[in-house]
């Protein structure tokens, strides 16, 4: 098993948890003092007091949204949040609202997922034609079929 250092930047942040034997991730809370407001088509910087130091290049961190929340029409402003493997700062969590009605973020509310995955980093070789074409080729979307 992999262990990755964590850090627990605010006082009032608890340590996260795998909440079940089968969960992927952990939830991330809003480190926040006061409840702040994602007014309808702006995002608000939301940070989690925790860092990680995950100190091994084939392994990657994976910012989600929490699945309740796509039934208020928030999500992470850029869908997936990458945490390189040498990144140590503070986790940010950008919330994006798509709603017709703003949405409070309260202290310590959890906010977003962090996954942990494996990363392959193939060596690239530059080529002027690929070596073996595919039977898709250069088609683009929609050429599989509906």
């Amino acid at each position: 098993m992999n262990t990755i250092e964590l850090k627990l930047l605010n006082e009032n942040v608890k340590m996260p948890q795998y909440k079940t034997s089968g969960a992927a991730g952990f939830d991330l809370q809003a480190a926040i003092d006061t409840t702040r407001t994602v007014y309808p088509g702006t995002h608000e910087l939301i940070p989690s007091g925790v860092a990680v130091s995950i100190n091994d290049p084939g392994v990657a961190g994976f910012l989600l949204s929490r699945s309740g929340f796509g039934l208020k029409n928030v999500r992470l402003a850029n869908c997936v949040g990458l945490i390189d493997s040498d990144y140590q700062g503070e986790i940010g969590i950008i919330l994006f609202n798509d709603a017709d009605e703003p949405f409070e973020v309260k202290p310590l509310e959890r906010i977003a997922q962090l996954v942990f995955t494996p990363i392959l980093r193939p060596k690239l070789m530059l080529v002027e034609e690929f070596t073996e074409l595919s039977d898709r080729g250069v088609n683009g979307f929609g050429s599989t079929g509906k």
